[in-house]
C-alpha cells in the first residue's frame, strides 16, 4: 500500500487502494454531448477583485459556456466565487457559497472555494517525520495541522494564464511554495488547471514537482447547494458514493489507522440515499463528526478518472457528478457553519447549508503507516484530476 501518485510520463498517475492495487493511465471522461457547429465557443473574462490587505491586486475570471454555465475563480486561493448552472426548468443559480468581496475572504472563513494545499485535511499534532527527518506544522486545528496551515494555498495569491480552446475554456494557476513554508519541505511548483467544457463540466487537474522531498494532497473546496437557495440547507440532497468502506476517527477526528465496512452504518451511500436521513443517528463516528466529517475509500481505485459521487436535489432536478483519480473523498456536511458568515444579497450561511466532496487521499497519511503514501520526490510529477458535470432530471 505505498504506491505514489507521481511519475516521469506526462499523464501517468498512480492510485492506491486496499488492497494494493495496479497503476494505469488517466483515461478522459467522454462528453455527454457534442457540440453543434453553430454553438459559441465558451468564453473568458477578466475584471480586477480588488487588492489585498498587503497590496497585492487579486483578479477575477469568469468562464460562461453556451448551455447556461457560468464559473467565477479569483486569484485569491484559487476560489470558486459563483458556479451558476440550469435547473429542470432551464434557469440559472449559483449552487456554491461564497462571498461577494476579497475583503471577505481574507478573513476567517471555511476555505470556501478554495484550492487546499500543501496538504488537505488533518494531520495529526502538527508534525511528520519523512526520511528521518521530523517537521513541525502550525496547530491551526487544535492540536493538528488543517488544510495546510495558517496561510495555506487557500490564502496565496495564485499566476494565472487563460487559454480558450474552441468549446473548452481553460484557466492555469501556478504557484511557488518555497523550502520550509508553513513548515514542509522543498520548492513547490504546483499548477491548477480549471477547464470549463461545452458539456456543463469543470475540470480540475493538479501537478506538482518538488526539488527536495515532500508531501502533498491538493484538493478543492467548494460547498454545494444545489437547490441554489442558500437559505435552504443541503439535508433533501440525495447522495450515492461508490465506497465500500470509511476511513473512522478519534475525537480530534484524526483516523484511527483502520478501515470500517459501511454496510449497516450511517455511512452507507452505495445506494441514493437522502443526507438528512442518518445524519444524526446514534453512532459514535457521527457524534465525533457532528454529522458527516469523514473520508471515504473509493471503490474502483485502478480504474483512473472515474466517476465516484452523484449529487442530486429533487426540487431543481440538478443532478452533480463526481469524477476522480483520488483514492478518497471528504463529505463534510457544513456542520460548523453557524449563522455568522453573510450570504451575498442578504442573511446568513446556516447550519448544513452547504456541502463538500473533497477528492483527496486519505486524512493524516504521513503519520499512517497503512495508508498509500503521499510523499513526491525530486524528479517525480504529482498529478490528479477531479471533474464535476451538471444535468437535470
Amino acid at each position: 500500500m505505498n504506491c505514489l501518485k507521481r511519475s516521469t510520463l506526462p499523464l501517468f498517475i498512480i492510485c492506491m487502494a486496499i488492497p494494493l492495487l495496479h497503476c494505469k493511465e488517466v483515461t478522459k471522461k467522454e462528453k455527454l454531448t457534442e457540440p453543434m457547429e453553430n454553438e459559441s465557443k465558451i468564453t473568458i473574462k477578466k475584471n480586477n477583485y480588488g487588492t489585498t490587505t498587503d497590496g497585492t491586486l487579486v483578479d477575477l475570471f469568469t468562464m460562461r459556456n453556451n448551455h447556461g454555465m457560468k464559473v467565477d475563480i479569483i486569484t485569491y486561493g484559487g476560489r470558486i466565487t459563483k458556479l451558476s448552472v440550469p435547473d429542470k426548468n432551464g434557469k440559472s443559480s449559483n449552487v456554491v457559497l461564497g462571498f461577494d468581496n476579497l475583503g471577505q475572504y481574507e478573513k476567517d472563513n471555511p476555505y470556501f472555494g478554495a484550492l487546499v494545499g500543501r496538504y488537505g485535511n488533518r494531520i495529526a499534532n502538527a508534525k511528520f517525520s519523512l526520511n528521518g527527518t521530523e517537521y513541525g506544522l502550525a496547530a491551526n486545528n487544535g492540536p493538528n495541522n488543517l488544510h495546510g496551515g495558517i496561510k495555506g494555498f487557500d490564502k496565496v495569491v495564485w499566476n494565472v494564464e487563460e487559454v480558450k480552446e474552441g468549446n473548452t475554456a481553460l484557466l492555469k494557476l501556478s504557484y511557488l511554495s518555497k523550502d520550509m513554508e508553513e513548515g514542509f519541505p522543498g520548492n513547490l511548483i504546483t499548477h491548477v488547471t480549471y477547464t470549463l467544457t461545452d458539456d456543463n463540466t469543470l475540470q480540475v487537474q493538479y501537478e506538482a514537482t518538488t526539488d527536495k522531498p515532500t508531501i502533498v494532497n491538493l484538493t478543492q473546496h467548494s460547498y454545494f447547494n444545489l437547490t441554489g437557495d442558500f437559505s435552504k440547507t443541503i439535508l433533501d440532497h440525495e447522495l450515492t458514493m461508490k465506497a465500500n468502506h470509511l476511513v473512522p476517527v478519534n475525537d480530534k477526528l484524526i483516523p484511527t489507522g483502520d478501515f470500517i465496512d459501511v454496510a449497516g452504518t450511517p455511512f452507507d451511500f452505495r445506494s441514493a440515499k437522502v443526507i438528512g436521513q442518518e445524519i444524526d443517528a446514534d453512532n459514535a463516528q457521527i457524534k465525533k463528526g457532528g454529522g458527516y466529517d469523514h473520508c471515504w475509500v473509493l471503490n474502483d481505485q485502478n480504474s483512473g478518472l472515474r466517476i465516484v459521487a452523484t449529487l442530486y436535489d429533487f426540487n431543481s432536478g440538478r443532478i452533480m457528478e463526481v469524477a476522480t483519480t483520488e483514492p478518497g473523498i471528504q463529505f463534510y456536511t457544513g456542520n460548523f457553519l453557524d449563522g455568522t458568515l453573510p450570504i451575498p444579497g442578504g442573511g446568513t450561511y446556516a447550519k448544513r447549508s452547504g456541502l463538500c466532496l473533497e477528492t483527496q487521499h486519505y486524512p493524516d497519511t504521513p503519520n499512517q503507516p497503512n495508508f498509500p503514501s503521499v510523499t513526491l520526490n525530486p524528479g517525480e510529477k504529482y498529478f490528479t484530476t477531479t471533474s464535476f458535470t451538471f444535468t437535470t432530471k
